[in-house]
């Protein structure tokens, strides 16, 4: 499907959602499908170190913002990849690029986004932003929606609502939810995924709500740390590490993504809170210089030298 236009003007595809929501996963399916059409995908990533980009070679162009959110901090960076796409699509490259697909930081609010082309003259002119695609994690959906403000404000900006991991997740649960969703967010349209792929799930359409109380805190705690894993000891010590912390401080630590290296090839490293997903072996660089192996842990409140001096330690007894 593809949202091609008589206007000239570039459609614009906002893909947001909180951290470990599935944004990945779920674009790297629509790529596969063709949905948008020819198209140029921005990811935007809190941390330095960008993850989510290693998962999307099916665009046919990918272009990374890094270290900081395209709301705020990376707004200006934001604004000149979008004019440098709308100089190239009047050059010699017109009519290459149908589309475009901004896959946000999971701590960043999309109607600051669809604000910040209502602001400038040029990209106003020349994008068009026909849909916000919100992803929701229905098994930390609700703790979310009681930490913190930023998760409403995504969901209040969606036109399209993907529920993502609702496998083994009970009916009852997921009618509440959906229901406390259409109370955010009443004209968006809402489905489901599991890694990625289109799914069904059952539903009561008479559920009731959850009660929604004020969230206590703000996505402003939030901090990325990002860590050396070139000489950690291997994947095996890599890993006992990062179980120990998770059982210490999994309250805290919202998201962690890394790239590590193993006998079996480089392996992608998620997870939310205290689950973490199977790691996943990334595509052969064909050649290409790999950047080193890296961990990123994105959460709230944690002391930044007590985490380096347990990092510092391991490294240091394992390698």
């Amino acid at each position: 499907m593809s949202d091609s236009r008589s206007d000239g003007r570039l459609p614009l595809t906002i893909v947001g959602g909180f951290l470990g929501a599935g944004k990945s996963n779920w674009l790297r399916h629509q790529l596969y499908t063709h949905r948008f059409g020819r198209v140029h995908v921005l990811v935007n990533e809190a941390a330095e170190l960008p993850v989510d980009d290693l998962l999307l070679g099916r665009a046919d162009r990918l272009e990374v913002l890094a270290g900081g959110c395209a709301c705020c901090t990376g707004r200006s960076a934001l604004v000149d990849a979008l004019r440098k796409i709308c100089d190239d699509a009047s050059g010699a490259g017109a009519g290459e690029i149908e589309a475009l697909v901004l896959e946000t930081s999971g701590l960043a609010d999309p109607a600051a986004i669809a604000q910040v082309l209502q602001e400038d003259p040029i990209l106003m002119r020349r994008i068009v932003l026909v849909r916000t695609v919100v992803l929701v994690d229905v098994g930390t959906a609700l703790d979310q929606l009681a930490e913190d403000r930023l998760v409403r404000q995504q969901i209040e900006a969606a036109d399209e609502i993907v529920m993502t991991k609702s496998m083994g997740t009970k009916e009852q649960h997921r009618s509440r939810l959906v229901a406390t969703l259409r109370t955010l967010a009443p004209e968006a349209a809402i489905s489901w995924a599991e890694f990625g792929v289109e799914a069904r799930q059952e539903t009561d359409p008479s559920a009731a709500p959850y009660h929604l109380q004020e969230p206590e805190n703000t996505a402003s705690t939030i901090r990325a740390h990002h860590l050396d894993a070139s000489s950690a000891g291997g994947w095996w010590a890599l890993s006992a590490w990062l179980s120990a912390l998770l059982h210490a401080r999994g309250d805290r630590i919202v998201r962690v993504k890394g790239v590590v290296s193993s006998p079996a090839g480089r392996l992608l490293l998620q997870s939310v809170r205290h689950h973490v997903q199977p790691p996943e072996i990334l595509p052969d660089s064909k050649g290409s210089k790999c950047a080193p192996d890296f961990l990123v842990l994105i959460g709230r409140d944690l002391d930044e030298d007590r985490l380096r001096r347990s990092w510092g330690s391991f490294v240091y007894a394992l390698s």
